[in-house]
């Protein structure tokens, strides 16, 4: 039989996944570039919290929940990260009040002290519970950090009561690029959209935000306190010692 060699060989890809991956180059590009000052301030503001033995909290409904995952208990990454859990799921985040509830519960159940950071993650910024525990955050003498998408927020209205967005609430603006919808490439003629591209950028930009409070760490000759991988010789018991001094202020994902 004879061989034959995948070297040059076309990719089995189709156009439309391609085409996709030519928009994450693309995305990836934009989105480093649009955010490389608020990055720089972001990392600022967690690594001077951390140095202070703060926590950094972190909160996403529905698929962004997926986003705030990103940077929580894993090798490389940072110990004292809490995730504000949203037992609700997607269809809370439209419950006007329940977001507010969620973060009050959860600053009473594992604290929030002023001047601790809280990334909180939508795509739209627009849904009340996001916004409420992005309020509740700063009410609490938080710093809050909205990741969301511009090119969509700023073309759709609020659905808080208060009018706003989440980039007109936070801090610091992590902008994700993604096109209103999320979905980049439409499919045929169908009308339809796929593709959809938030959660590239957005944990491209938590990764980046944790990387510059390591860098401002470092820089300010504090140690950062940072994660080992169970799975490597002495990993369980570095992360233990670590996370110890932590342990009644981290809230984990099920």
């Amino acid at each position: 039989m004879k061989k034959t060699s995948d070297q040059g060989a076309a990719s089995p890809l189709s156009g439309l996944s391609k085409r996709y991956l030519t928009a994450c180059d693309q995305l990836v590009e934009e989105t480093v570039a649009t955010n490389a000052t608020a990055l720089s301030a972001v990392g600022k503001a967690i690594g001077q919290s951390l140095a202070q033995g703060g926590v950094l909290h972190v909160f996403g409904s529905g698929h962004s929940g997926i986003v705030a995952r990103e940077i929580v208990h894993r090798a490389g990454g940072l110990v004292p990260v809490s995730t504000i859990v949203d037992p609700g799921g997607g269809w809370a985040e439209v419950v006007p009040g329940y977001g507010e509830k969620l973060f009050q519960r959860y600053a009473w159940q594992f604290g929030f002290e002023p001047g601790e950071v809280a990334i909180v993650i939508s795509n739209s910024g627009k849904n009340p519970s996001p916004l409420e525990v992005a309020l509740g955050a700063k009410a609490a003498d938080g710093i809050v950090v909205g990741v969301t998408s511009l090119p969509m927020s700023e073309t759709t209205e609020s659905e808080h009561t208060s009018g706003k967005r989440l980039f007109e609430i936070a801090d610091h603006v992590l902008d994700n690029r993604t096109p209103p919808g999320d979905a980049a490439l439409p499919v045929g003629n169908t009308g339809l959209k796929t593709a959809p591209l938030s959660t590239v950028s957005g944990c491209l930009l938590l990764n980046l935000a944790v990387l510059e409070a390591i860098a401002w760490m470092e820089n300010a000759g504090y140690e950062p306190p940072l994660l080992r991988s169970a799975n490597l010789p002495g990993g369980r018991e570095h992360n233990d010692r670590l996370s110890a001094k932590y342990r009644s202020r981290l809230s984990r994902p099920i």
